[in-house]
């Protein structure tokens, strides 16, 4: 058996974790890691405590929205956000974390990923983004595709 490498080891936790996502479109998980040790988690789907979209539908599907478009409709979060959102919620400091995700993060989450002060980004798959290409790396972020 050949031991993973450290971005294997943590983009499979990001697979596994994508598993409990609730879109009807695409399955996402992300992983926060500091010192080789996890942060925070974060999947796609709609805020806690109100109906998925696999239970009302989903919007985007329903409006013919294309993928990487008009983020901000959809009931859901992606998963970098909700993996950034629940480090806040429970008080961890993830300024100077690396982020394991399935997907390529869309200009939104890039953005949070800048401020919050992630400094690497690992992914598996996803559509490419300009934008927010550019604004990562002008903000020295690192991006670094998991080649599976």
């Amino acid at each position: 058996m050949t031991r993973p490498s450290w971005p294997e080891y943590f983009m499979t936790i990001a697979e596994t974790v994508a598993t409990r996502s609730t879109c009807l479109r695409r399955h996402v998980g992300a992983v926060l890691v500091k010192d080789k040790r996890i942060l925070s988690t974060g999947y796609n789907g709609a805020p806690a405590g109100l109906a998925h979209c696999e239970e009302v539908g989903c919007l985007r599907n329903d409006t013919s929205i294309p993928s990487g478009q008009r983020h901000e409709l959809c009931r859901g979060l992606h998963a970098e956000q909700n993996a950034i959102v629940q480090a806040a919620f429970h008080g961890i400091a993830i300024s100077g974390a690396t982020l394991y995700c399935t997907n390529k993060p869309c200009v939104i989450c890039s953005k949070m990923i800048i401020n919050a002060g992630i400094r690497e980004v690992y992914y598996a798959e996803g559509y490419d983004d300009d934008l927010a290409d550019r604004m990562l790396a002008e903000a020295g972020v690192e991006v670094i595709k998991v080649e599976r």
